[in-house]
């Protein structure tokens, strides 16, 4: 009986990175780390994931210094089916810049981003039937956990107006595209990549890599390590976060992460707090109509049945 109610408690301990279905009964955040899993939220549930984060940069050479704080803001909405979500990606920061000659504030978004995903292929709708007599059998090894769910993204970048954190050659609109990866090791580890292809069009477009190494570790918490690369002809560098998520209820998640850089020019350190909340009442809605639905036709299949034998009893009576 351990076995059985310990298995069952980890099958839902993973928060910001695991699913194993399109729609699941607790909250499914990319929160806190900065990469894409490669699952929608399901269709018709809207899902919003908020941030506030303080910034502190400082470039050596050039000899500038700016402390500051900002928001995030990702809204995704499940559209016609489970496998496709629309996202909209929003990113504000107001600082104050310290160079020689210069004490000023700086205000913008440093990202808008409208796109759309769609799962290509879920390597969990086969998946074997848990054991529920044996912990042991549902977490020995196996090679199906190296087959990874499989997602792409296309979306568009938007640079508003006089922005002090983008390139002043930068144009208007810029595509952005990303292929994301996603495996899960037994019911306690997730690994979710994405490989991005940013703002080309423009004159300096990017590529870039984010990898995320996520762990339950009870019902409630979860934490992640991550490493995310970006390189073009005018800046390049590599970042490190490390947080952990806590599940409040099934819709709602709070989080926090620290995010550290490895070069000197500039030099980054950011610290985050979040929250991400699920609305699913319209899926609830809708899957306990169906299953209505479904078990209406049954229950009248089964008394239109019923009836005939009772019928046929009848006729039988009568010859007798």
């Amino acid at each position: 009986m351990m076995n059985l109610k310990r298995f069952l408690s980890v099958v839902f301990l993973l928060i910001s990175a695991t699913q194993y279905a399109q729609y699941t009964d607790i909250i499914n955040s990319n929160r806190p780390g900065k990469s894409m899993s490669a699952f929608s939220v399901g269709k018709t549930v809207i899902q919003a994931e908020v941030g506030l984060y303080g910034i502190r940069e400082k470039h050596d050479l050039l000899r500038y210094e700016a402390n500051g704080f900002g928001t995030e803001l990702d809204v995704r909405y499940g559209a016609f089916f489970d496998q496709f979500e629309f996202d909209l990606n929003t990113q504000y920061q107001y600082d104050w810049y310290q160079a020689p000659l210069v004490n000023d504030t700086r205000g913008g978004f440093k990202q808008i981003t409208i796109g759309a995903k769609y799962l290509v292929y879920d390597p969990f709708i086969k998946q074997d039937k848990p054991n529920v007599y044996s912990w042991k059998a549902n977490h020995r090894f196996s090679w199906k956990q190296f087959i990874p769910a499989v997602a792409v993204y296309a979306g568009v970048n938007f640079n508003m107006g006089n922005n002090p954190y983008t390139f002043s050659t930068d144009r208007t609109v810029s595509p952005k595209l990303m292929v994301i990866t996603q495996h899960h090791f037994g019911s306690k580890w997730v690994w979710v990549n994405n490989i991005i292809a940013d703002k080309y069009m423009t004159d300096y477009p990017s590529l870039g890599i984010i990898s995320t190494m996520t762990r339950g570790f009870n019902m409630r918490w979860s934490g992640f390590l991550e490493f995310q690369g970006y390189k073009s002809d005018f800046y390049a560098d590599t970042v490190f976060r490390l947080g952990a998520a806590y599940l409040v209820r099934e819709n709602i998640q709070l989080d926090a992460s620290f995010s550290k850089n490895v070069k000197e020019t500039p030099s980054l350190l950011i610290a985050n707090v979040g929250m991400a909340w699920r609305f699913d009442s319209n899926y609830e809605t809708n899957y306990k109509r169906v299953k209505g639905e479904k078990k209406s036709k049954k229950d009248k299949k089964s008394k239109a049945e019923k009836g005939k034998k009772r019928k046929d009893e009848v006729e039988l009576e009568k010859t007798k």
